[in-house]
């Protein structure tokens, strides 16, 4: 069982298992059509396709930000119309360093489905190994996935300015230095961050490759965020929930797991304007 990371010479031996589904989440938030477009072209042989708008969020509403979770049983129906049953192995990828594969990691261990993991180095690496790609739709046995969402799993607003106020808590945002910093916003409609939020860019977390640190330089930067703090102090952020998956993942990488997601990140936080923001000066 893995519920973390998977090396490509193990996918490969393994492809054909019937225990194991392969999801493609390669998506771009600049041409949303893209990602399937691309996994149509040719994708991981068996693999089913995840959408991060159409299966891994939920609708967006006037207080939410711009990806909101899905609702349980919307998600469950889906994991099972993929193929993904109770002791199904699971292994996402994309073609971003696991930014948006990781998402789906999350959903699934959020919904408490733990045997679920990410190809390390993703579709990338799959092409650079020369293995062969299959092209179209594909479309898998349904399986039963029953959802038992685990409530501590993510974090809300509300949550993270009380725990903050009381200076509690380590909030650490994944987006790129020149967003966190306000010096430029090209997605949201307000620029910088939440006061007192800690910037580690999820990119940080990969190497040259787009393959994962290895643990021990995962644990050593991350500690020195985390400083007397315990992991299960640690709220995860970036735009919009997405790319903050991939921090919680390091994480679990580096061995200090039990951190938390604020799901609705800088796009629900700026939907108040009372809420304070740094850095936009």
């Amino acid at each position: 069982m893995f519920d973390t990371l998977v090396e490509l010479r193990w996918l490969q031996a393994h492809l054909q298992d019937p225990g194991v589904v392969v999801v493609d989440c390669r998506f771009s938030l600049a041409d949303p059509q893209a990602g399937r477009r691309a996994y149509l072209a040719g994708h991981v042989p068996g693999a089913v396709y995840a959408d991060l708008e159409q299966d891994l969020s939920g609708p967006v509403g006037p207080d939410t930000g711009r990806h909101p979770l899905p609702e349980p049983a919307q998600l469950a129906r889906r994991f099972a119309a993929w193929g993904i049953g109770p002791n199904t192995q699971v292994v996402a990828l994309d073609d971003a360093g696991g930014a948006m594969a990781a998402r789906l990691w999350w959903l699934a261990r959020w919904l408490g489905h733990r045997q679920v993991a990410l190809l390390d180095g993703g579709h990338a690496a799959w092409q650079a190994a020369g293995l062969p790609l299959e092209a179209g739709e594909v479309q898998r046995p349904s399986a039963d996935f029953v959802a038992r969402p685990v409530a501590d799993r993510w974090v809300d607003a509300g949550y993270v300015a009380e725990t903050l106020a009381l200076g509690q808590g380590v909030l650490i945002d994944a987006r790129a230095p020149a967003r966190f910093a306000g010096e430029e916003e090209p997605i949201d409609t307000v620029a910088g961050h939440v006061p007192g939020a800690l910037n580690r860019p999820f990119t940080a977390n990969l190497d040259e490759a787009q393959h994962f640190l290895p643990p021990d330089a995962l644990r050593a930067a991350f500690l020195s965020l985390l400083g007397d703090a315990l992991p299960s102090e640690v709220m995860h952020m970036c735009g919009s929930g997405v790319t903050a998956c991939h921090n919680l993942l390091a994480m679990e990488v580096a061995g200090l797991p039990g951190s938390r997601l604020y799901a609705g990140s800088w796009s629900e936080w700026i939907r108040d304007p009372a809420r304070p923001v740094a850095g936009r000066d």
